[in-house]
Protein backbone atom coordinates (compact mmCIF):
# COMPACT_ATOMS: atom_id res chain seq x y z
CA UNK A 1 0.00 0.00 0.00
CA UNK A 2 1.30 3.95 -0.52
CA UNK A 3 2.30 5.67 2.29
CA UNK A 4 -0.39 8.36 2.56
CA UNK A 5 1.46 12.16 2.02
CA UNK A 6 0.94 14.16 4.79
CA UNK A 7 -2.22 16.48 4.62
CA UNK A 8 0.31 19.76 4.77
CA UNK A 9 2.17 18.29 1.32
CA UNK A 10 -0.74 17.31 -0.39
CA UNK A 11 -2.01 20.84 0.22
CA UNK A 12 1.49 21.88 -1.25
CA UNK A 13 0.95 19.49 -4.43
CA UNK A 14 -2.08 20.87 -5.08
CA UNK A 15 -1.26 24.62 -4.69
CA UNK A 16 1.59 24.29 -7.15
CA UNK A 17 -0.37 22.20 -9.50
CA UNK A 18 -3.27 25.15 -9.30
CA UNK A 19 -0.14 27.71 -9.59
CA UNK A 20 0.85 25.90 -12.89
CA UNK A 21 -2.64 25.94 -14.53
CA UNK A 22 -2.98 29.22 -13.45
CA UNK A 23 0.40 30.01 -15.50
CA UNK A 24 -0.57 28.08 -18.21
CA UNK A 25 -3.89 29.98 -18.77
CA UNK A 26 -2.28 33.76 -18.32
CA UNK A 27 0.59 32.93 -20.55
CA UNK A 28 -1.55 32.17 -23.77
CA UNK A 29 -3.27 35.91 -23.29
CA UNK A 30 -2.50 37.67 -26.09
CA UNK A 31 -2.50 41.41 -24.46
CA UNK A 32 -2.14 42.32 -21.10
CA UNK A 33 -4.46 42.99 -18.04
CA UNK A 34 -3.70 45.82 -16.18
CA UNK A 35 -4.83 46.01 -12.94
CA UNK A 36 -4.77 49.14 -10.59
CA UNK A 37 -5.64 48.40 -6.15
CA UNK A 38 -6.48 51.72 -4.76
CA UNK A 39 -5.90 51.83 -0.83
CA UNK A 40 -6.17 53.82 1.96
CA UNK A 41 -3.16 53.79 4.70
CA UNK A 42 -4.45 53.31 7.95
CA UNK A 43 -7.71 52.11 7.18
CA UNK A 44 -9.17 48.44 6.48
CA UNK A 45 -5.57 47.83 6.85
CA UNK A 46 -6.47 43.64 6.98
CA UNK A 47 -8.44 43.82 3.69
CA UNK A 48 -6.33 46.34 1.71
CA UNK A 49 -3.02 44.19 2.78
CA UNK A 50 -4.87 40.76 1.40
CA UNK A 51 -5.97 42.37 -1.74
CA UNK A 52 -2.19 43.92 -1.98
CA UNK A 53 -0.82 40.37 -1.38
CA UNK A 54 -3.72 38.40 -4.16
CA UNK A 55 -2.92 40.86 -6.59
CA UNK A 56 1.26 40.26 -6.56
CA UNK A 57 0.56 36.69 -6.32
CA UNK A 58 -1.38 37.14 -9.52
CA UNK A 59 1.55 39.12 -10.96
CA UNK A 60 4.05 36.84 -9.86
CA UNK A 61 2.48 33.90 -11.49
CA UNK A 62 2.40 36.07 -15.04
CA UNK A 63 3.38 39.23 -16.50
CA UNK A 64 0.45 39.58 -18.45
CA UNK A 65 -0.95 40.95 -15.08
CA UNK A 66 0.15 44.25 -14.37
CA UNK A 67 -0.39 45.76 -11.41
CA UNK A 68 0.04 49.48 -9.58
CA UNK A 69 -1.09 50.54 -6.37
CA UNK A 70 -2.24 53.96 -5.63
CA UNK A 71 -3.24 55.86 -2.27
CA UNK A 72 -7.06 56.76 -2.17
CA UNK A 73 -5.51 60.51 -1.71
CA UNK A 74 -3.40 60.25 -5.03
CA UNK A 75 -4.40 62.22 -8.20
CA UNK A 76 -5.00 59.09 -10.17
CA UNK A 77 -7.46 58.32 -7.24
CA UNK A 78 -9.30 61.20 -8.07
CA UNK A 79 -8.85 61.02 -11.82
CA UNK A 80 -10.94 57.46 -11.62
CA UNK A 81 -13.30 58.81 -8.99
CA UNK A 82 -11.99 55.82 -6.75
CA UNK A 83 -13.28 57.13 -3.08
CA UNK A 84 -12.83 53.63 -0.94
CA UNK A 85 -10.15 50.99 -0.60
CA UNK A 86 -9.73 48.63 -1.39
CA UNK A 87 -11.16 49.30 -4.98
CA UNK A 88 -9.58 47.29 -8.16
CA UNK A 89 -9.77 48.55 -11.44
CA UNK A 90 -9.35 46.41 -14.60
CA UNK A 91 -8.21 47.97 -17.58
CA UNK A 92 -9.75 51.59 -17.60
CA UNK A 93 -8.03 52.55 -20.45
CA UNK A 94 -10.78 50.57 -22.31
CA UNK A 95 -13.57 48.98 -20.23
CA UNK A 96 -15.20 50.39 -17.05
CA UNK A 97 -14.50 47.17 -14.74
CA UNK A 98 -13.95 47.88 -10.81
CA UNK A 99 -14.30 45.41 -7.86
CA UNK A 100 -14.95 47.24 -4.35
CA UNK A 101 -13.30 44.87 -1.41
CA UNK A 102 -10.96 41.73 -1.62
CA UNK A 103 -12.26 38.73 -4.23
CA UNK A 104 -11.05 35.62 -2.33
CA UNK A 105 -13.19 33.09 -1.08
CA UNK A 106 -15.71 31.73 -4.19
CA UNK A 107 -14.85 35.42 -5.67
CA UNK A 108 -11.83 34.24 -6.64
CA UNK A 109 -13.57 32.76 -9.28
CA UNK A 110 -14.79 35.44 -10.69
CA UNK A 111 -11.08 37.09 -10.39
CA UNK A 112 -9.63 34.61 -12.60
CA UNK A 113 -12.28 34.51 -14.97
CA UNK A 114 -12.73 38.73 -15.38
CA UNK A 115 -8.59 38.43 -15.94
CA UNK A 116 -8.64 36.01 -18.20
CA UNK A 117 -11.75 37.58 -20.23
CA UNK A 118 -10.28 41.01 -20.31
CA UNK A 119 -6.81 39.15 -21.72
CA UNK A 120 -8.65 38.02 -24.68
CA UNK A 121 -10.59 41.55 -24.90
CA UNK A 122 -13.85 39.17 -25.76
CA UNK A 123 -16.88 38.88 -23.52
CA UNK A 124 -17.39 35.18 -25.12
CA UNK A 125 -20.85 35.35 -24.80
CA UNK A 126 -23.09 33.04 -26.45
CA UNK A 127 -24.44 34.60 -29.49
CA UNK A 128 -28.23 34.67 -28.09
CA UNK A 129 -27.15 36.96 -25.48
CA UNK A 130 -24.79 39.20 -27.75
CA UNK A 131 -27.67 39.56 -29.70
CA UNK A 132 -29.55 41.04 -26.93
CA UNK A 133 -26.61 43.30 -25.57
CA UNK A 134 -25.93 44.64 -29.04
CA UNK A 135 -29.65 46.46 -29.16
CA UNK A 136 -29.38 48.16 -25.92
CA UNK A 137 -29.30 51.36 -27.12
CA UNK A 138 -29.01 53.78 -23.75
CA UNK A 139 -26.23 53.46 -20.54
CA UNK A 140 -26.41 50.56 -18.32
CA UNK A 141 -24.23 51.61 -14.98
CA UNK A 142 -24.25 47.76 -13.51
CA UNK A 143 -23.97 46.92 -9.47
CA UNK A 144 -23.83 43.56 -8.76
CA UNK A 145 -23.90 42.25 -5.22
CA UNK A 146 -21.88 39.61 -3.61
CA UNK A 147 -20.31 38.00 -0.79
CA UNK A 148 -16.79 35.26 -0.58
CA UNK A 149 -19.08 32.35 0.80
CA UNK A 150 -21.53 32.82 -2.12
CA UNK A 151 -21.45 29.75 -5.03
CA UNK A 152 -24.18 31.58 -6.99
CA UNK A 153 -22.44 34.99 -6.96
CA UNK A 154 -19.62 34.57 -9.69
CA UNK A 155 -21.73 33.27 -12.78
CA UNK A 156 -23.66 36.55 -11.99
CA UNK A 157 -20.64 38.68 -11.49
CA UNK A 158 -19.17 37.33 -15.07
CA UNK A 159 -22.22 38.15 -16.75
CA UNK A 160 -21.99 41.66 -16.07
CA UNK A 161 -18.19 42.04 -16.98
CA UNK A 162 -18.95 40.23 -20.21
CA UNK A 163 -21.46 42.66 -20.79
CA UNK A 164 -18.72 45.45 -20.03
CA UNK A 165 -16.20 43.81 -22.71
CA UNK A 166 -18.80 43.52 -25.45
CA UNK A 167 -20.14 46.59 -25.01
CA UNK A 168 -18.13 49.23 -23.40
CA UNK A 169 -19.66 52.15 -25.19
CA UNK A 170 -22.65 51.92 -22.59
CA UNK A 171 -22.10 49.61 -20.28
CA UNK A 172 -19.59 49.92 -16.58
CA UNK A 173 -19.94 47.39 -13.74
CA UNK A 174 -19.14 47.61 -10.12
CA UNK A 175 -19.28 44.21 -8.18
CA UNK A 176 -19.54 45.02 -4.51
CA UNK A 177 -18.56 43.08 -2.03
CA UNK A 178 -21.42 42.99 0.89
CA UNK A 179 -19.20 42.04 3.50
CA UNK A 180 -16.37 44.97 3.33
CA UNK A 181 -18.96 47.38 1.81
CA UNK A 182 -21.97 47.35 4.18
CA UNK A 183 -22.85 50.83 4.07
CA UNK A 184 -23.26 50.63 0.57
CA UNK A 185 -24.80 47.00 0.70
CA UNK A 186 -27.63 48.82 2.98
CA UNK A 187 -28.57 51.83 1.10
CA UNK A 188 -29.44 49.65 -1.72
CA UNK A 189 -31.06 46.88 0.90
CA UNK A 190 -28.84 44.51 -0.83
CA UNK A 191 -29.36 41.85 2.50
CA UNK A 192 -29.27 38.51 -0.13
CA UNK A 193 -27.03 37.53 -2.64
CA UNK A 194 -26.34 38.01 -5.82
CA UNK A 195 -28.43 41.19 -6.63
CA UNK A 196 -27.89 42.78 -9.56
CA UNK A 197 -28.84 46.46 -10.24
CA UNK A 198 -28.59 48.84 -13.67
CA UNK A 199 -29.21 52.09 -13.47
CA UNK A 200 -30.40 52.01 -9.55
CA UNK A 201 -33.45 49.86 -10.37
CA UNK A 202 -32.86 46.12 -9.23
CA UNK A 203 -32.99 43.65 -12.18
CA UNK A 204 -32.34 40.73 -10.90
CA UNK A 205 -31.62 38.56 -7.58
CA UNK A 206 -30.42 35.31 -7.80
CA UNK A 207 -28.13 34.08 -10.53
CA UNK A 208 -28.94 33.82 -14.16
CA UNK A 209 -27.90 32.13 -17.53
CA UNK A 210 -26.13 35.12 -19.46
CA UNK A 211 -29.12 35.03 -22.14
CA UNK A 212 -31.22 36.22 -19.24
CA UNK A 213 -28.98 38.76 -17.56
CA UNK A 214 -28.70 40.32 -21.04
CA UNK A 215 -32.61 40.28 -21.49
CA UNK A 216 -33.35 41.79 -17.63
CA UNK A 217 -30.17 45.02 -18.80
CA UNK A 218 -32.15 45.56 -21.88
CA UNK A 219 -35.94 45.13 -20.18
CA UNK A 220 -34.32 47.10 -17.00
CA UNK A 221 -36.62 44.35 -14.92
CA UNK A 222 -35.71 40.39 -14.04
CA UNK A 223 -36.72 38.41 -16.67
CA UNK A 224 -37.59 34.65 -16.15
CA UNK A 225 -38.11 33.48 -19.40
CA UNK A 226 -35.85 33.46 -22.45
CA UNK A 227 -37.83 32.74 -25.60
CA UNK A 228 -34.51 31.77 -28.61
CA UNK A 229 -35.36 34.45 -31.22
CA UNK A 230 -34.18 31.82 -34.32
CA UNK A 231 -33.40 28.02 -34.08
CA UNK A 232 -29.56 27.86 -31.85
CA UNK A 233 -27.69 24.76 -32.79
CA UNK A 234 -28.49 21.31 -32.65
CA UNK A 235 -27.22 18.55 -30.68
CA UNK A 236 -28.27 14.91 -31.90
CA UNK A 237 -27.88 12.49 -28.45
CA UNK A 238 -29.09 9.42 -26.97
CA UNK A 239 -29.84 11.24 -23.32
CA UNK A 240 -30.68 14.52 -22.21
CA UNK A 241 -30.57 14.62 -18.42
CA UNK A 242 -32.49 18.01 -17.00
CA UNK A 243 -30.66 18.97 -13.94
CA UNK A 244 -27.27 19.04 -12.79
CA UNK A 245 -27.51 18.29 -9.34
CA UNK A 246 -26.16 15.01 -7.85
CA UNK A 247 -28.68 12.44 -9.48
CA UNK A 248 -28.06 14.00 -12.70
CA UNK A 249 -24.44 14.21 -12.48
CA UNK A 250 -24.40 10.42 -11.49
CA UNK A 251 -26.66 9.72 -14.08
CA UNK A 252 -24.60 11.33 -16.71
CA UNK A 253 -21.81 9.45 -15.45
CA UNK A 254 -23.15 6.03 -15.90
CA UNK A 255 -24.56 6.50 -19.21
CA UNK A 256 -21.87 7.64 -20.95
CA UNK A 257 -19.97 4.68 -19.19
CA UNK A 258 -22.93 2.73 -20.54
CA UNK A 259 -21.98 3.69 -24.06
CA UNK A 260 -25.01 6.41 -24.96
CA UNK A 261 -24.19 10.08 -26.00
CA UNK A 262 -25.14 12.50 -23.24
CA UNK A 263 -26.02 15.57 -23.08
CA UNK A 264 -26.64 17.42 -19.10
CA UNK A 265 -28.52 20.48 -19.00
CA UNK A 266 -28.34 22.68 -16.00
CA UNK A 267 -29.74 26.34 -15.72
CA UNK A 268 -28.23 27.29 -12.38
CA UNK A 269 -25.01 26.81 -10.50
CA UNK A 270 -23.92 22.38 -10.56
CA UNK A 271 -24.47 20.72 -7.79
CA UNK A 272 -27.75 22.18 -6.48
CA UNK A 273 -28.87 22.17 -2.82
CA UNK A 274 -25.44 20.39 -1.96
CA UNK A 275 -23.66 23.84 -3.45
CA UNK A 276 -25.00 25.89 -0.61
CA UNK A 277 -24.75 23.62 2.08
CA UNK A 278 -22.31 24.51 5.02
CA UNK A 279 -20.43 20.87 5.72
CA UNK A 280 -21.79 17.75 4.38
CA UNK A 281 -21.13 15.39 7.57
CA UNK A 282 -23.18 12.41 6.04
CA UNK A 283 -20.98 11.70 2.84
CA UNK A 284 -19.67 7.89 3.19
CA UNK A 285 -15.58 8.43 2.48
CA UNK A 286 -15.64 12.15 4.19
CA UNK A 287 -16.48 12.81 7.70
CA UNK A 288 -16.72 16.42 6.89
CA UNK A 289 -16.81 18.49 3.97
CA UNK A 290 -18.15 21.50 2.54
CA UNK A 291 -20.61 21.39 0.05
CA UNK A 292 -19.43 23.30 -2.80
CA UNK A 293 -16.00 21.29 -2.10
CA UNK A 294 -18.12 17.95 -2.45
CA UNK A 295 -19.87 19.50 -5.46
CA UNK A 296 -16.27 20.28 -7.13
CA UNK A 297 -15.29 16.37 -6.77
CA UNK A 298 -18.46 15.17 -8.73
CA UNK A 299 -18.54 17.88 -10.88
CA UNK A 300 -15.03 17.36 -11.99
CA UNK A 301 -15.67 13.65 -11.84
CA UNK A 302 -18.68 13.73 -14.48
CA UNK A 303 -16.52 16.09 -16.82
CA UNK A 304 -14.83 13.42 -17.62
CA UNK A 305 -17.25 11.84 -19.48
CA UNK A 306 -20.49 13.80 -19.66
CA UNK A 307 -20.94 17.09 -21.95
CA UNK A 308 -22.62 19.79 -19.45
CA UNK A 309 -24.52 22.31 -20.52
CA UNK A 310 -24.68 24.94 -18.03
CA UNK A 311 -26.50 28.12 -18.18
CA UNK A 312 -29.33 26.91 -20.27
CA UNK A 313 -32.93 27.28 -19.49
CA UNK A 314 -35.25 24.09 -20.69
CA UNK A 315 -38.35 25.88 -22.94
CA UNK A 316 -40.09 23.11 -24.07
CA UNK A 317 -40.00 19.59 -24.68
CA UNK A 318 -41.73 17.06 -27.26
CA UNK A 319 -42.05 13.87 -26.35
CA UNK A 320 -42.47 11.37 -29.02
CA UNK A 321 -39.98 8.51 -30.72
CA UNK A 322 -37.01 10.87 -30.92
CA UNK A 323 -37.33 13.56 -27.67
CA UNK A 324 -37.03 16.92 -28.48
CA UNK A 325 -35.67 19.54 -25.79
CA UNK A 326 -35.54 23.29 -26.55
CA UNK A 327 -33.65 25.64 -24.30
CA UNK A 328 -32.69 29.02 -24.45
CA UNK A 329 -29.45 28.54 -26.40
CA UNK A 330 -29.96 25.11 -28.58
CA UNK A 331 -32.27 22.46 -29.42
CA UNK A 332 -31.54 18.40 -28.86
CA UNK A 333 -33.09 15.82 -29.67
CA UNK A 334 -32.63 11.97 -27.81
CA UNK A 335 -33.98 8.94 -27.29
CA UNK A 336 -34.45 9.24 -24.08
CA UNK A 337 -35.00 11.91 -21.26
CA UNK A 338 -34.54 11.74 -17.29
CA UNK A 339 -35.51 14.27 -15.23
CA UNK A 340 -33.33 15.19 -12.12
CA UNK A 341 -34.75 18.70 -11.79
CA UNK A 342 -34.62 18.55 -7.84
CA UNK A 343 -36.61 20.71 -5.38
CA UNK A 344 -37.29 24.50 -4.77
CA UNK A 345 -36.87 25.50 -1.43
CA UNK A 346 -40.65 25.99 0.31
CA UNK A 347 -41.80 29.50 1.13
CA UNK A 348 -43.83 30.08 4.37
CA UNK A 349 -46.32 31.61 2.45
CA UNK A 350 -46.70 34.16 5.61
CA UNK A 351 -47.41 38.28 4.95
CA UNK A 352 -44.10 40.11 4.04
CA UNK A 353 -42.19 37.29 3.02
CA UNK A 354 -42.10 38.12 -0.37
CA UNK A 355 -41.72 41.34 -0.31
CA UNK A 356 -38.67 41.24 2.20
CA UNK A 357 -36.64 38.96 0.31
CA UNK A 358 -33.47 39.51 -0.16
CA UNK A 359 -33.97 42.42 2.47
CA UNK A 360 -33.78 40.00 5.38
CA UNK A 361 -35.44 37.15 4.06
CA UNK A 362 -33.20 34.51 3.16
CA UNK A 363 -33.40 30.46 2.58
CA UNK A 364 -29.28 30.50 1.90
CA UNK A 365 -27.22 30.66 5.51
CA UNK A 366 -24.32 30.33 3.16
CA UNK A 367 -24.53 32.75 0.78
CA UNK A 368 -26.13 35.84 3.10
CA UNK A 369 -25.58 34.97 7.01
CA UNK A 370 -21.90 36.72 6.96
CA UNK A 371 -24.19 40.15 6.42
CA UNK A 372 -25.87 39.25 9.78
CA UNK A 373 -22.85 38.70 11.82
CA UNK A 374 -23.99 39.97 15.42
CA UNK A 375 -27.26 40.72 14.43
CA UNK A 376 -29.96 38.56 16.09
CA UNK A 377 -31.99 36.36 13.15
CA UNK A 378 -34.37 33.46 13.67
CA UNK A 379 -33.90 29.98 11.13
CA UNK A 380 -37.61 28.84 10.70
CA UNK A 381 -38.32 24.75 10.62
CA UNK A 382 -36.53 21.42 12.61
CA UNK A 383 -35.29 19.44 10.48
CA UNK A 384 -31.70 18.58 9.16
CA UNK A 385 -31.73 21.60 6.62
CA UNK A 386 -32.75 24.33 9.53
CA UNK A 387 -30.28 22.60 12.34
CA UNK A 388 -27.55 22.74 9.92
CA UNK A 389 -28.35 26.61 8.97
CA UNK A 390 -28.84 27.22 12.62
CA UNK A 391 -25.65 26.09 13.66
CA UNK A 392 -23.68 27.33 10.71
CA UNK A 393 -25.07 31.29 11.56
CA UNK A 394 -24.27 30.58 14.72
CA UNK A 395 -20.79 29.72 13.99
CA UNK A 396 -20.07 32.49 12.33
CA UNK A 397 -21.34 34.47 15.22
CA UNK A 398 -24.94 35.45 14.30
CA UNK A 399 -27.04 35.34 16.90
CA UNK A 400 -29.63 32.48 16.38
CA UNK A 401 -32.99 31.12 17.40
CA UNK A 402 -34.25 28.65 16.30
CA UNK A 403 -38.15 28.68 15.67
CA UNK A 404 -40.24 24.98 15.36
CA UNK A 405 -43.68 24.22 15.14
CA UNK A 406 -43.69 21.25 16.92
CA UNK A 407 -42.32 20.48 20.33
CA UNK A 408 -39.55 17.81 19.45
CA UNK A 409 -36.69 18.57 16.21
CA UNK A 410 -36.86 16.12 13.62
CA UNK A 411 -33.19 16.83 12.47
CA UNK A 412 -30.74 13.49 13.05
CA UNK A 413 -29.87 13.22 16.79
CA UNK A 414 -26.49 14.20 15.99
CA UNK A 415 -27.49 17.44 14.76
CA UNK A 416 -30.08 18.67 17.12
CA UNK A 417 -27.50 17.65 20.11
CA UNK A 418 -25.14 20.17 18.63
CA UNK A 419 -27.80 22.98 19.30
CA UNK A 420 -27.89 21.61 22.58
CA UNK A 421 -24.80 21.98 23.26
CA UNK A 422 -23.90 25.77 21.50
CA UNK A 423 -27.08 26.31 24.08
CA UNK A 424 -29.43 27.78 20.93
CA UNK A 425 -32.43 28.83 21.83
CA UNK A 426 -35.22 27.29 20.61
CA UNK A 427 -38.88 28.67 20.49
CA UNK A 428 -41.07 25.15 20.50
CA UNK A 429 -44.77 25.25 19.59
CA UNK A 430 -44.10 28.39 17.11
CA UNK A 431 -45.00 29.50 14.12
CA UNK A 432 -44.32 33.06 12.02
CA UNK A 433 -47.68 34.41 11.42
CA UNK A 434 -46.16 37.63 9.47
CA UNK A 435 -42.69 39.75 8.67
CA UNK A 436 -42.97 43.21 9.19
CA UNK A 437 -40.52 46.05 8.87
CA UNK A 438 -39.96 49.17 6.47
CA UNK A 439 -36.83 49.09 4.57
CA UNK A 440 -35.70 45.70 6.13
CA UNK A 441 -36.92 42.87 8.58
CA UNK A 442 -37.34 44.38 11.89
CA UNK A 443 -39.50 41.90 13.47
CA UNK A 444 -41.50 38.79 13.33
CA UNK A 445 -45.08 37.99 14.43
CA UNK A 446 -45.17 34.75 16.12
CA UNK A 447 -47.70 32.28 17.30
CA UNK A 448 -47.51 29.92 20.28
CA UNK A 449 -49.68 27.17 19.14
CA UNK A 450 -49.89 25.60 22.85
CA UNK A 451 -51.20 28.71 24.43
CA UNK A 452 -52.52 30.70 21.57
CA UNK A 453 -50.42 33.83 22.27
CA UNK A 454 -49.18 36.29 19.78
CA UNK A 455 -46.36 38.33 19.69
CA UNK A 456 -43.52 40.44 18.19
CA UNK A 457 -40.07 39.27 18.64
CA UNK A 458 -37.44 41.77 17.07
CA UNK A 459 -35.66 40.49 14.90
CA UNK A 460 -33.04 41.66 11.60
CA UNK A 461 -33.49 38.27 9.34
CA UNK A 462 -35.64 35.24 8.83
CA UNK A 463 -33.76 32.14 7.33
CA UNK A 464 -36.59 29.82 6.08
CA UNK A 465 -35.72 26.16 6.06
CA UNK A 466 -38.82 24.50 6.46
CA UNK A 467 -38.35 21.64 3.20
CA UNK A 468 -38.38 21.50 -0.24
CA UNK A 469 -41.10 21.61 -3.37
CA UNK A 470 -40.14 19.37 -6.16
CA UNK A 471 -39.40 21.15 -9.76
CA UNK A 472 -41.74 19.88 -11.89
CA UNK A 473 -43.32 22.09 -14.19
CA UNK A 474 -41.37 20.31 -16.92
CA UNK A 475 -42.90 16.94 -16.54
CA UNK A 476 -46.70 18.54 -15.68
CA UNK A 477 -45.83 20.12 -18.99
CA UNK A 478 -45.26 16.96 -20.70
CA UNK A 479 -47.94 14.90 -18.90
CA UNK A 480 -45.75 12.78 -16.32
CA UNK A 481 -48.01 11.97 -13.89
CA UNK A 482 -47.47 12.74 -10.35
CA UNK A 483 -48.01 11.53 -7.10
CA UNK A 484 -50.56 12.80 -4.70
CA UNK A 485 -47.70 14.72 -3.10
CA UNK A 486 -46.60 16.07 -5.60
CA UNK A 487 -43.60 14.31 -6.70
CA UNK A 488 -43.14 12.27 -9.78
CA UNK A 489 -44.65 9.10 -10.03
CA UNK A 490 -42.39 6.28 -11.20
CA UNK A 491 -41.72 2.49 -11.14
CA UNK A 492 -39.44 0.59 -9.63
CA UNK A 493 -36.76 1.62 -12.42
CA UNK A 494 -37.46 5.34 -12.39
CA UNK A 495 -39.83 5.18 -15.68
CA UNK A 496 -42.71 7.34 -15.50
CA UNK A 497 -45.86 6.69 -17.49
CA UNK A 498 -44.44 8.12 -20.90
CA UNK A 499 -42.34 5.80 -22.48
CA UNK A 500 -38.62 7.05 -22.82
CA UNK A 501 -38.70 9.80 -19.96
CA UNK A 502 -37.22 8.93 -16.48
CA UNK A 503 -36.87 10.59 -13.12
CA UNK A 504 -34.12 10.62 -10.26
CA UNK A 505 -33.32 12.60 -7.23
CA UNK A 506 -35.42 14.74 -5.33
CA UNK A 507 -38.05 15.46 -8.01
CA UNK A 508 -38.75 11.64 -6.85
CA UNK A 509 -39.71 12.34 -3.38
CA UNK A 510 -38.44 9.81 -0.50
CA UNK A 511 -35.07 10.60 1.18
CA UNK A 512 -33.60 14.16 0.49
CA UNK A 513 -29.88 12.76 0.67
CA UNK A 514 -26.79 13.28 -1.24
CA UNK A 515 -26.22 9.77 -1.97
CA UNK A 516 -29.99 8.32 -2.77
CA UNK A 517 -30.01 11.52 -5.33
CA UNK A 518 -26.50 9.78 -6.90
CA UNK A 519 -28.02 6.05 -6.33
CA UNK A 520 -31.14 6.80 -7.83
CA UNK A 521 -29.48 8.81 -11.19
CA UNK A 522 -27.07 5.46 -11.30
CA UNK A 523 -30.28 3.36 -11.28
CA UNK A 524 -32.07 5.34 -14.23
CA UNK A 525 -29.25 5.49 -16.17
CA UNK A 526 -28.75 1.73 -16.16
CA UNK A 527 -32.68 1.78 -16.94
CA UNK A 528 -32.14 3.91 -20.11
CA UNK A 529 -29.21 1.90 -20.97
CA UNK A 530 -31.17 -1.77 -21.00
CA UNK A 531 -34.45 0.01 -22.01
CA UNK A 532 -32.66 0.97 -25.04
CA UNK A 533 -31.14 -1.69 -25.75
CA UNK A 534 -34.68 -3.97 -25.12
CA UNK A 535 -37.27 -1.36 -25.55
CA UNK A 536 -39.85 -2.20 -22.90
CA UNK A 537 -43.07 -0.26 -24.48
CA UNK A 538 -42.49 -2.11 -27.67
CA UNK A 539 -43.97 -5.41 -25.84
CA UNK A 540 -47.40 -5.67 -25.31
CA UNK A 541 -46.55 -6.95 -21.87
CA UNK A 542 -44.47 -3.83 -21.45
CA UNK A 543 -47.70 -1.62 -22.85
CA UNK A 544 -49.80 -3.03 -20.13
CA UNK A 545 -47.58 -3.10 -17.01
CA UNK A 546 -46.01 0.50 -17.65
CA UNK A 547 -48.91 2.44 -15.35
CA UNK A 548 -49.81 -0.38 -13.74
CA UNK A 549 -46.66 -0.77 -11.64
CA UNK A 550 -46.16 2.33 -10.14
Amino acid sequence: MAEKKPERQQSSSWGAQVEKNLRVAFDALPNEVPVMLFTEKGGNDALNMAARELLKSFSKISSKVVFSEFDLKSEEAGKRNVTSGPTLIFDPDRYSIRYLGVPYGEEARTLVGMMLLIGFRTGNMSEQALKVIKRIGSRREIKVFVSPTCPYCPEQAINAVKTAIERPDIASVEIIDIQSNQETANRYSAFSVPQVFANDVLIAHGAQAEELFALSLDKLEQQTVFIPETDAELVETDVVIVGGGPAGLAAGIYTVRSGLRTAVIERGPLGGQVATTPIVENYPGFARVPGKTLVDILVSHALEYVQIFQGEEVVEIQSGPRIEVRTSRRRFTARALILATGANYKRLGVPGEMNFMGRGVSYCATCDGPLFKNKKVIVVGGGNSAVTEALHLYNIGVQTVLVHRRNTLRAQEHLAKNIFSNNIEVLWDTEVLEIRGKERVAEVVLQNKRTGEVYPFPVQGVFVAIGYEPSVDLAKALGVELSPEGFIKHDSHHRTNIPGIYSAGDVEGGYKQIVTAMGQGTEAALSVFEDLAHPYWTSEQGRQSGVARM
